[in-house]
């Protein structure tokens, strides 16, 4: 039996012109059920990360999931023996993913989905190209066996990317993947709209492979970044052995935390040279605050 908070993550790419209106309802179910995490809203859908008390989370599910266009909303669960997350936020945006390609409609024409059973005979098909949409510190601690990186920083590089590597023309056949399905779903929208035949995205995302295809079949290396404060995950969805840096976000692993570079909560080896005096400062007194706040 499961002990602890219960983290979902979910997301769908459906017409919700009221979205908007919306905001305050689910603000409240989530204060009510003293529910954390975030939660975005966009004329093209929903993108969510919460967490709580297991009856509590499976209330605003619920809540969500009373919404007609919102019936069929999948969810993705874990748990955590502490609370991920700190505040709760339900956010308006122009994009539940940033992409800034223009008007692309996933909910009516994306990729073939692969459920998780069947991807390691997508991913292991020579004439399949396979890409990481993720960014380049999330590739950085796990990815699937032969998979492409496109080492970029931020999800709306990637359009540019694949106009520099790929063509319809020559690259027939691509596979692409991401945390919980939601980055592929639309990369493989715009990889549609820009030509190219046959998409494939991995159904639920990585987290789903995690979760059902056991170590001894697994093409997965390394963990899985995820965005709360368990940083990563591994198999099974076990919370991971990396750490975050407060300043700058990366994933931190035992190697980086024994760094001379490293201060708990102010700076790590990858950006204790880039931080200004001014910035270490106030770091060092919000790890001040969040420890007196930890010992009370």
């Amino acid at each position: 039996m499961h002990q602890g908070f219960l983290a979902a993550s979910f997301y769908k790419f459906v017409p919700l012109d009221d979205y908007r209106d919306l905001r305050e309802p689910l603000s409240l179910c989530c204060r009510q059920q003293e529910v954390k995490g975030s939660i975005l809203l966009a004329a093209e859908g929903i993108n969510g990360m919460i967490s709580g008390q297991p009856e509590s989370v499976k209330a605003v599910l619920e809540f969500l999931r009373s919404d007609p266009r919102l019936s069929d909303l999948e969810h993705c669960q874990s748990y955590s023996g502490e609370m991920p997350f700190r505040k709760m936020k339900v956010r308006l945006k122009n994009e539940i993913v940033p992409m800034r390609a223009g008007n692309l409609q996933p909910d009516r024409r994306t990729g073939k989905f692969v459920n998780p059973e069947d991807w390691n005979a997508v991913i292991t098909d020579p004439n399949v190209i396979v890409i990481d949409t993720r960014n380049e510190y999330e590739v950085e601690i796990g990815t699937f066996q032969g998979a492409i990186d496109p080492q970029t920083a931020f999800f709306n590089q990637f359009p540019d990317y694949v106009s520099k590597n790929f063509d319809p023309e020559k690259h027939k056949k691509v596979a692409m993947f991401c945390t919980g399905g939601i980055r592929c779903e639309k990369a493989s929208a715009y990889m549609l709209q820009k030509g190219f035949k046959e998409v494939f995205q991995l159904k639920g995302g990585i987290l789903n492979y995690l979760q059902k295809i056991p170590p001894e079949k697994s093409l997965w290396k390394g963990e899985c970044f995820i965005f709360d404060g368990r940083v990563s995950l591994g198999q099974d969805l076990v919370e991971g052995s990396y750490q975050s840096c407060k300043s700058c976000g990366r994933a931190l692993s035992t190697k980086d935390t024994a760094s001379v570079h490293y201060e708990k909560g102010v700076t790590c080896p990858h950006c204790y040279d880039k931080l200004s005096d001014k910035k270490i400062a106030g770091a060092r007194e919000r790890q001040k605050q969040y420890d007196l706040a930890k010992t009370k």
